[in-house]
Parts: C-alpha cells; sequence; structure tokens
C-alpha cells in the first residue's frame, strides 16, 4: 500500500482478545448496583463491552440517572486485576516489532486509563510512539476525535495514515478523520482487509 506514513491500532480485538476480560470489568460494576451481568451469548451487550467507552456502556446497561455513579465506581476498580484474562493477537509483536522500525506507530482507543498499565504488562509500550484513549478527547469514536489527534501526535497527515480497527466505530471514526482504514477480522467496508497480522507484516515490510 503506497503513500502510508504512520499507522494507528484499535487495542480490543485488534491488539489483544479482550472480551472476557471486558464482560469481568463489567460486570464487576453491574453487580456493586445489583444488576445481572451481560451473559457472553448476549451478542448486541457483549458487543458493546468490548467496543463502546465507558460512558456509554453504563448509559445503556445502568441508565442515565445511574451513569455518573457506575464511573465513579468504575474508578475506585483497579482494572490490573482483569489483564491476565487479555491474550495477544496472534502475530502481534513480531508485526509491531517489523513496523516500529518503518512507521510511527499509535494507539487509538476507546478504553481510559487501562491502556498504558496493559502495554506495559505485555511490554508493548515502547513500539507506539502515541497512545490516545477516550480520556484525550473530547469524544470517543464513532467520531474522529482521537485519530485525529493520533495523527497530531505523530505529525503526519491523516490522510498519509493507516488505522487498523474490527468494529463499525473504527471504521466510522476512520472515515470522519478521513484516514484510510485496515478492517482485522471483519467484513467491513475498508481500503484493505486483514485476516491475519502476518499478512500486515508481509504488505509493509517482506514486499517492500
Amino acid at each position: 500500500m503506497k503513500g502510508v506514513a504512520g499507522i494507528v491500532f484499535d487495542c480490543d480485538g485488534v491488539l489483544f482478545e479482550s472480551r472476557a476480560a471486558n464482560l469481568a470489568y463489567y460486570n464487576t460494576i453491574l453487580e456493586i448496583f445489583g444488576e445481572r451481568p451481560v451473559d457472553p451469548d448476549d451478542v448486541e451487550h457483549a458487543h458493546l463491552c468490548h467496543t463502546a467507552a465507558s460512558p456509554e456502556v453504563f448509559r445503556v446497561l445502568l441508565g442515565e440517572e445511574r451513569m455518573v455513579a457506575a464511573l465513579d465506581a468504575a474508578r475506585l476498580l483497579d482494572y490490573r486485576r482483569f489483564i491476565p484474562a487479555m491474550r495477544p493477537e496472534p502475530g502481534i509483536v513480531a508485526a509491531l516489532a517489523g513496523l516500529s522500525l518503518r512507521f510511527p506507530l499509535a494507539v487509538a482507543t476507546n478504553r481510559g486509563g487501562s491502556m498504558h498499565e496493559i502495554l506495559e504488562h505485555f511490554e508493548l509500550a515502547d513500539y507506539f510512539q502515541a497512545v490516545v484513549t477516550s480520556r484525550d478527547v473530547p469524544r470517543p469514536k464513532p467520531y474522529p476525535d482521537m485519530l485525529l489527534e493520533a495523527a497530531r501526535q505523530l505529525a503526519r497527515d491523516p490522510a498519509r495514515m493507516l488505522f487498523i480497527g474490527d468494529s463499525e466505530l473504527d471504521q466510522a471514526a476512520a472515515v470522519a478523520a478521513g484516514i484510510r482504514f485496515a478492517s482485522y477480522r471483519n467484513n467491513l467496508s475498508a481500503t484493505l482487509q486483514l485476516d491475519s497480522h502476518q499478512q500486515l507484516l508481509e504488505l509493509f515490510i517482506t514486499s517492500a
């Protein structure tokens, strides 16, 4: 792919398989409020927990009137207890090691403060020159704010960047930001369809 000068990665579903960790986290909060947990087979709500920013998750699961209280409870919960349930996507370490030699890399995620701890836990922090979370911008994905902030931090023209995501929120954010979109293991309309990180590495490094 010609003209790419920087690459941005989503976290959940792209860098890591984190559905189990995310459900455990949100179900812990739901238990505090006396609500039933989200079942993994509840596709709609499980997907919400996997992709949306916490304010939206709590608004849907607990209602507008309890959203602020849920966010307060979440701030007291140490996410590090859930990190061991996360699994790096196959080939991601080799891909980041190779790609970071050629491009500046960034993360753009609807996660909040847990993102830095996750990268440190899995020893991936050094590969990224920018990490943008929902706490760093006025609006989370599907708005373009964090992708534009990632481009600003990398000092790159958004039109010359590639964003790798796996959800409709990622796709919408990329379109709004004017950034090329790569769909990772999801049949979304995109500039590039990726089935693996090895494919990404071969595209930009092996064939270079």
